[in-house]
């Protein structure tokens, strides 16, 4: 047999296979020719995140860095070889801890778990158990429950995982046993080689790669294709010319060109020219390598301070590099300030950060034929806003959005980082001109590239107070590197200056937030959207003042703290709502004072987050419940499962309205109704589905919930004000939510021991699933206060290209976290309901910094603190 047609042998859950020879590593053959799904591919080749760990000869290996060479002859077992009571005890028990969020992770940890319980069995213990999974990222739930899950296994105690009931109650994550042994597919997962899901597919299924630019600013002068169309396995390669409709696309602003055409001009190495189609991955992968491009490369504007007064226009075929300015301003604020006791005038700088959710974006585009001919689309998308997705993708290709169908596979993570398409133009695209199944999964270093960041932004403030400590003046400056396409970067920097003045009151304010156009990597949506960079600097001068006082940090927020009734940032009078912030630090004033009564190194940060888009938007959220024939109850509704449980939330909601059995409750996502509220973003998820889904059950026990009838509800938010209406007193947002955090350090390490967080979530739907939310984020502060960041070079050149450069914190690194959960209600919220997603690490980069504060008598203003090299790059900065 030759050598390119040679097989290697093993031995595959307990059955003897073969496979061909040519595969990169051992996971492209299980998951390419033997259709084995639980290892997931979050990073192949470099084995930095475990998703594909498996056993070899019963140790536990990543696939992805395991050749074929030493697999052959080995016996190697994936979660589908483990027997029935093993998977009746990992999916129960990580069910019933909750212990999974977006589940992408979760079959590689399982079987990581599996390898140390045949080795240790009751004597693994929950310290020893962390520094094995060292090789696993979870970027969901800050591992603290995956711990836990680890304690009853080893014990040999598997807890029963109820279903949930209705709201309030704490059973199990909708689809938590699919996710854990990793058997519910993800984009990447699904092959149409004939039908899924009722869409007949016209042939097999082709693979797509895309052929990104050399240069963060350079005109096009000529592509050449041939190459790479004459390469093997090689269906077609397409440019921009092939482009039937728009080139452009985006969420608020249609600036993001789906490909640069000839003749245009690159804007960050993320631009695209070009897509390969091809009959496997390797063979697309190739032959967009193959592509030449030739440039006349220009000099990248990549230095924010000086890009937003340049005269000449960063991004091409856009005028001017200010994307947005956000104002306002009440009281004398100079007055104010010269009457201050104590003022202190300070700058903070954040960084660019990295979701690092561990699913790779992926699109799979179906043409749907009719008389032999391509009529639509149905698109399997990821993406946090499928109806966003449809309507653009309708338009690139010139078709009725009516004749494309998005249909949600609940993702890997998101955080914000999968709202703007990746992938799904380009899928659709390359379908729709060859009208055969394609699907595009970019690889962990080309996501990196493409997708937004959150924004490095640089804070200028300057603040006063009275003897007693009470706040009399805030005038914040901030500018923010937002990339070269908008995004949402207007509203990030919108954000943050209405959040700039923190959970307090101040009777004078004076706010400027600009967003700036660069070369850089494109900035937008990450969990906090604006409030964490805002409220690290709010922090940081209220430390100060309290030294400034001679009060403690705790003191200094209990005298300023929101009240009903007082006038918060843009001039909004807060309502009833307002009372969790006080509830948050009542609920850590015991362990604070008692940390420092030991004399630890102690912070404290107090922060509140907006629940809903609000600045004047109309926010309508549409659900559908339908009793169908079978017994079933079918829950339609507008929003993206990412790990955040909205899909267990409207099941809960059913639950409580209809007293029907969990069981029997389908949750379903896709545009074939006209449901859409836009991005499942700004922790609106479980407060405005919460409120369609109610209201769509109640329709149905108005007329007797007949079978096979669509019952629709509906939640809106249409009485907010945008800051640009210049209002005395605007309701920016209609909900907050509030937290307060202690950081507590060991006094001879310097290392975070402690985390308290209290965060007032209004009512919690399923507490044991909001613990996770929250423990999650405080992981994701710690990584944004301390490590993480994606520095990028003078050339616009991510210095960051593996998901271990990111300095995302490690299980054995993680502190222990306490939550408590605060129910606050809301007045007006569906059952008092208020988000929880994003303020979990709101306050967290400031409370750790007030601690470091008084270990090491120094004051931080730049983020992350203990990790220089992934900070922004100072010299385009200052």
């Amino acid at each position: 047999m030759t050598a390119e047609h040679s097989v290697t042998g093993f031995v595959l859950n307990g059955s003897p296979v073969t496979v061909a020879s040519d595969h990169e590593h051992l996971l492209a053959a299980l998951r390419d020719e033997l259709g084995i799904i639980s290892p997931k591919d979050g990073c192949a080749p470099s084995g930095q995140c475990g998703c594909c760990t498996v056993l070899v000869d019963g140790k536990a290996r990543v696939a992805c860095q395991t050749s074929l060479e030493r697999s052959a002859g080995t016996e190697i077992t994936t979660v589908e070889g483990f027997d029935e009571a093993e998977l009746d005890a990992m999916a129960n028990t990580f069910a019933a801890h909750g212990a999974l969020q977006c589940g992408f992770c979760t079959p590689g940890i399982v079987v990581r778990l599996k390898a140390l319980l045949d080795r240790k069995g009751s004597a693994l213990t929950r310290e020893e158990a962390s520094r094995h999974l060292g090789g696993h990222l979870c970027r969901c739930t800050g591992y603290t429950k995956i711990l836990d899950a680890v304690e009853s296994l080893a014990a040999g105690e598997v807890p029963v995982a109820l279903p949930p009931k209705g709201i309030g109650s704490s059973g199990v994550r909708y689809e938590a046993r699919e996710l854990t042994l990793g058997s519910r597919p993800y984009i990447d997962d699904i092959v149409i080689d004939s039908s899924i899901s009722g869409v007949t597919a016209p042939y097999g299924m082709l693979h797509g790669a895309l052929r990104f630019a050399d240069h963060a600013r350079a005109d096009v002068l000529s592509i050449d294709t041939s190459a790479a169309q004459a390469m093997p396995g090689v269906q077609a390669v397409f440019t921009a010319a092939d482009i039937p409709g728009v080139l452009r696309v985006g969420l608020i602003h249609k600036d993001w060109p789906v490909m640069i055409p000839v003749g245009g001009r690159t804007s960050y190495l993320g631009d695209v020219l070009a897509i390969v189609v091809a009959d496997n991955r390797p063979a697309a992968r190739r032959a967009a390598e193959a592509i030449e491009v030739s440039y006349d490369v220009l000099e990248p504007m990549t230095d924010p301070v000086r890009v937003k007064d340049s005269d000449i226009d960063a991004v091409w075929e856009l005028d001017g590099n200010i994307l947005s300015r956000s104002t306002y301003s009440r009281g004398d604020i100079d007055a104010a300030l010269a009457a201050s006791a104590h003022t202190v005038t300070e700058t903070f700088q954040t960084q660019r950060i990295e979701h690092a959710y561990l699913e790779p974006e992926s699109t799979l585009a179906v043409p749907t034929p009719a008389n032999g001919l391509p009529a639509g689309l149905h698109v399997y998308t990821g993406g946090q806003g499928i109806w966003d997705d449809r309507n653009d993708i309708a338009a690139v290709l010139a078709l009725d959005p009516s004749v494309v169908t998005t249909e949600l596979v609940s993702n890997g993570g998101a955080f914000g980082g999968k709202e703007d398409m990746s992938n799904q133009a380009h899928a659709a695209l390359a379908a729709w001109l060859t009208g055969r199944p394609v699907r595009i999964t970019l690889s962990r270093e080309e996501s990196l590239l493409m997708h937004p960041k959150r924004h490095p932004i640089r804070m200028t403030y300057e603040v006063g107070c009275d003897v007693e400590g009470k706040l009399t003046a805030v005038r914040a400056r901030m500018f923010g590197d937002s990339g070269p396409y908008a995004s949402v970067g207007m509203k990030v920097l919108e954000r943050s200056a209405g959040h700039a003045t923190g959970p307090y009151l101040v009777p004078a304010v004076d706010v400027e937030s600009v967003a700036v156009r660069t070369n850089n990597p494109v900035c937008g949506a990450f969990r906090g959207f604006g409030a964490n960079q805002a409220q690290f600097a709010m922090e940081g001068v209220m430390d100060r003042l309290a030294e400034a006082v001679g009060i403690s940090g705790f003191e200094m927020r209990q005298r300023n703290v929101v009240v009903p009734g007082g006038v918060w940032g843009p001039g909004q009078i807060m309502d009833d709502g307002c009372l969790g912030a006080q509830a948050c630090l009542d609920a850590v004033r015991e362990p604070y004072e008692a940390a420092r009564a030991a004399g630890k190194p102690v912070g404290i940060g107090l922060g509140l987050k907006n629940s809903g888009l609000g600045n004047g938007f109309k926010e309508i959220a549409k659900a559908i419940v339908r009793f169908c024939d079978d017994g079933t109850v079918e829950v339609r509704h507008c929003w993206t499962e990412m790990g955040q449980g909205v899909h267990t939330v409207a099941l809960q909601v059913a639950v409580e309205e209809l007293g029907v059995d969990p069981e029997a409750v389908r949750v379903i996502v896709d545009s074939t109704r006209e449901l859409g509220a836009g991005q499942t973003t700004g922790s609106r998820g479980t407060l405005m589905g919460a409120g369609a889904v109610a209201d769509a059950c109640r329709a149905a026990l108005a007329d007797g919930c007949k079978p096979e009838v669509d019952y629709e509800g509906e939640y809106r938010v249409d009485w907010t004000n945008s800051l640009s209406e210049g209002l005395e007193n605007p309701v920016i947002h209609s909900t907050f939510g509030y937290a307060a955090q202690v950081v507590i350090l060991d006094p001879d390490s310097g290392e975070v021991e402690k985390v308290i967080a209290a965060h007032d979530v209004g009512r919690a739907v399923n507490p044991v699933l909001c613990e996770g939310q929250i423990e999650g984020s405080v992981h994701m502060g710690l990584g944004y206060a301390l490590s993480e960041g994606f520095p990028a070079d003078a050339d616009g050149r991510p210095l960051n290209s593996t998901l271990r450069s990111l300095a995302i914190i490690r299980p054995k690194d993680m502190p222990d976290v306490e939550v408590i959960l605060v129910e606050s209600p809301q007045p007006g919220a569906p059952y008092g309901i208020k988000g929880v997603g994003e303020i979990g690490l709101v306050p967290t980069a400031g409370a750790v910094a007030a601690a470091l504060r008084e270990y090491e008598g120094e004051w931080h203003n730049e983020l992350p603190m203990r990790n220089p090299s992934n900070r922004e790059r100072a010299d385009a900065w200052v």
